[in-house]
């Protein structure tokens, strides 16, 4: 099972990111408590890219359906 969440950025810009909404949730209070213009480095569930978030930015966190990749 794989998870998935919903980033909102301020402008409104959304981002749908790899993991569970706790684990994205941690990522970015880490970037937000290390160095100035520190990023949080998430992966982009739509494509597979890395996609780097300033922390400062992000308004709301969402998790979506649990996605299972395993089926045949």
């Amino acid at each position: 099972m794989a998870s998935e969440t919903e980033i909102t950025l301020l402008g409104g810009e959304r981002h749908r990111v790899d993991g569970d909404v706790k684990e994205i949730e941690r990522l970015i209070l880490d970037a937000a408590r290390g160095s100035i213009l520190q990023l949080a480095w998430l992966t982009d569930a739509r494509t597979a890219e890395p996609l780097g978030v300033n922390p400062t930015y992000v308004m709301t966190l969402r998790a979506l359906k649990s996605t299972d990749q395993s089926a045949a």
